[in-house]
């Protein structure tokens, strides 16, 4: 079910209450006009005319507030996040009692793949509406995402009696429990997988990530060929046989698999991540280096090939390009003392040193304290599962 239809948020035709203006018959006329015309347009889908006539009620009433709302709607749809953000974020400062605006903010965080940010504005629309189930799933996957397994869970086993019969909403829920160390509702979700999607190709491929997300690779391989002997156009089906083959050290069959799916599925960033992850490591730098920028260059929130590309960089002495490249990882990824460590160095081989030490210095703290989850990730010691359930 498409997000942005549930999302779509319904205001007066103008607010003119709210932005504290004393219009005209005229003035509220043409304002009434415009909304009407926005609202018309975005029922169909003309996002140009929607944009426009929104754009017009602002020129008219500047403080609107549902005329910011409808564009950042607008900018969803035409997956300009940081412009649905703008505008979405300006109707929260005028309107914070409106839900629905909130509810949007952490959906464009969400479709970005910012999980943590997109946690606060979901978990504050489930304290003022506590039955949103819409809330209430996303906030549930955004803390699966961020390894907040118990958290998961708990979000997510709420929804069970309306959403028992999702494939994707069972699998999140046994993955949430599993490792949530809650071993009956991830037993509950499995079985109950099982029987809404009997012996289809879907369910063991579902089956297999979850074996994935428990390092159980034997039984993830299995159930994964059972997949592909049904269906071996699955989405993702691929890349994750190629991830079970680099566990196992398979790297031949796993390179293989992940060009299947990169032949089936263009335009997935993670299959060339891992494809320069294989070539990085058998020395391949050529050739790793265009994998990493046709990863990045599909997705910029990919820490492991952007530290990939900083690497060679490093190695082939163009630092410059080697910082931009940290630069990238360490926004994604703060606490990497693998990042910092590269930084050290490169900021060396450019004479900052004072900037180095201080990096170095980071890198001790880092290594004491934290657990480095890049270099985990580059080193194929935990599962990355790149797919965002359906919504």
């Amino acid at each position: 079910m498409a997000v942005w239809r549930l999302c779509l948020l319904c205001f007066l035709v103008f607010l003119s209450v709210l932005a504290g203006f004393a219009q005209s018959p005229g003035s509220e006329a043409k304002i009434r006009e415009a909304y009407e015309a926005g609202e018309r347009a975005l029922q169909q889908n003309d996002l140009a005319a929607a944009e426009k006539s929104f754009q017009r009620v602002l020129g008219l009433v500047p403080r609107d507030v549902g005329a910011r709302a409808n564009l950042g709607v607008v900018y969803m749809r035409e997956q300009k996040w940081a412009r649905a953000l703008e505008y979405l974020h300006e109707a929260e400062k005028l309107a914070p009692q409106v839900n629905g605006i909130r509810l949007n903010i952490g959906l464009v965080y969400y479709r970005e793949g910012d999980y943590k940010a997109a946690i606060m504005p979901f978990e504050s629309v489930l304290r003022d509406q506590p039955d949103s189930a819409q809330a209430r799933r996303l906030l549930g996957l955004c803390y699966l995402f961020e390894d907040r397994y118990a958290d998961a869970a708990a979000e997510l086993e709420p929804l069970w009696p309306s959403a028992n019969s999702d494939l994707s909403y069972l699998y999140s829920l046994a993955v949430a429990a599993g490792n949530g160390e809650r071993p009956a509702l991830e037993e509950q979700a499995v079985v109950r997988l099982m029987e809404v999607g009997k012996d289809s190709p879907l369910v063991h491929l579902l089956l297999g990530k979850a074996h994935l997300a428990h390092g159980d690779y034997e039984h993830a391989l299995g159930e994964l060929q059972t997949a592909a002997a049904g269906d071996a156009k699955l989405p993702m089906l691929h890349y994750n046989l190629g991830v079970v083959y680099r566990h196992t050290g398979e790297t031949e069959k796993a390179r293989a698999e992940f060009l299947q799916d990169a032949k089936l599925e263009p335009d997935v960033a993670y299959n060339y991540d891992q494809l320069g992850l294989l070539s990085s490591s058998d020395g391949h730098d050529h050739e790793a280096e265009r994998y990493f920028s046709e990863a990045v260059k599909r997705d910029r929130r990919l820490g492991t090939s952007w530290f990939g590309l900083a690497k060679i960089y490093k190695q082939e002495k163009h630092y410059p390009e080697a910082l931009k490249a940290l630069n990238e990882a360490a926004a994604l990824d703060p606490q990497s003392a693998s990042v910092h460590y590269l930084r050290a160095q490169v900021l060396t081989a450019l004479g900052r040193k004072e900037e180095a030490q201080t990096e170095l210095e980071a890198v001790q703290q880092l290594r004491k304290a934290t657990r480095d989850k890049l270099e985990q990730e580059i080193s194929g010691a935990t599962y990355r599962d790149p797919e965002a359930p359906p919504q």
